[in-house]
């Protein structure tokens, strides 16, 4: 069995992600940010006898020598550790840039240096910016409208120059917006969903921009396929569902879901500064179906079924009074 070492392990996708590989029988290090907590992160939702196959390592992205010494050893990094949040770039946009340009110049480096078989790079469909043209190809302009989007340029930029400068095996992985079960409430679907079931009020921001939606489990797959597709190395690729629809529109199939009489509200505090809201992404696949054999499989009711499911039965993890950052 190969060793993998996924950074960001403790998130969302990476959760998932660090689920499937085990599945598929792999040795898992997780890296995940240290706190004095001991807390794992969305690791804990993983079933205790996929738990206790992971080899959990704490450090920090922004620590060359912790990365360095994570990456020895291993066969593949799935490199998925950053901050996400876009609201929160707006206040830190320092500690932004640091995590995911600094931290992925210390995955790429420490690949390098151990002579790792494949990097998988996370980038973002937020470095396209609002469509110039749709669907989304990986040709559109890069346009840094959040500190976020500008960090994952930066490092999308970096991963492709240790692939040109140095060789280095990379495969930069661009998923439009992932949803499912664990995702906190920073992000659009589970913040409709808890208020939907709770509120007689569902707040949201700009209700006009539209997304490009995958299940998780469609983007995990993506994930995967790019750690084992000779033909992807060096290429950046979108995971894309080749769909768009508005917020609005989103809010108003999740209610239906849900069941419960609720309106919608614009919030203000939710709105991003009019120049970096994105207000159109919709991607094209077709290099993904090419290099990956990848294509969509969770139509998006079906996955807005499975999400609301979840979270109907975690509500507790959630507080549908609070606007996360």
């Amino acid at each position: 069995m190969s060793t993998v070492l996924v950074t960001g392990a403790g998130g969302f996708i990476g959760s998932h992600l660090t689920e499937a590989l085990v599945a598929r029988g792999q040795q898992v290090r997780a890296f995940v940010r240290y706190n004095g907590r001991g807390d794992i992160g969305l690791l804990r939702d993983l079933p205790p006898e996929t738990r206790a196959q992971v080899e959990i390592i704490y450090g920090d992205l922004r620590d060359s020598h912790a990365v360095f010494e994570a990456a020895r050893g291993v066969d593949t990094i799935y490199h998925l550790g950053a901050l996400i949040a876009i609201p929160y770039s707006y206040i830190h946009p320092r500690e932004t840039v640091e995590t995911n340009v600094t931290g992925t110049l210390n995955v790429l480096e420490a690949a390098r240096e151990h002579g790792v078989r494949r990097v998988v790079h996370t980038s973002t469909s937020e470095v396209y910016g609002t469509a110039r043209f749709v669907p989304i190809t990986e040709e559109h302009p890069l346009q840094g409208q959040s500190p976020y989007s500008a960090s994952k340029i930066g490092a999308d930029k970096l991963a492709e120059s240790f692939h040109l400068a140095f060789g280095l095996p990379v495969v930069t992985v661009r998923p439009f917006n992932t949803y499912g079960p664990r995702q906190s409430a920073r992000a659009v679907i589970p913040a409709t969903i808890v208020q939907a079931l709770t509120q007689p009020v569902v707040r949201l921001g700009d209700l006009r921009p539209t997304r490009d939606l995958n299940f998780v489990a469609d983007t995990v797959r993506g994930f995967l396929l790019a750690g084992e597709a000779e033909a992807a190395v060096g290429r950046t690729i979108n995971l894309a569902n080749r769909d768009e629809i508005s917020v609005g529109e989103l809010a108003q199939r999740i209610i239906a879901i849900v069941g419960r009489e609720v309106r919608i509200e614009t919030d203000q505090a939710r709105l991003r500064p009019a120049a970096s809201e994105v207000f159109r992404l919709h991607g094209d696949n077709t290099l993904a179906r090419a290099l990956l054999g990848w294509r969509p499989e969770v139509s998006l009711d079906e996955g807005l079924r499975r999400t609301v499911a979840w979270i109907a039965q975690h509500l507790d993890r959630y507080d549908p009074a609070r606007y996360q950052v």
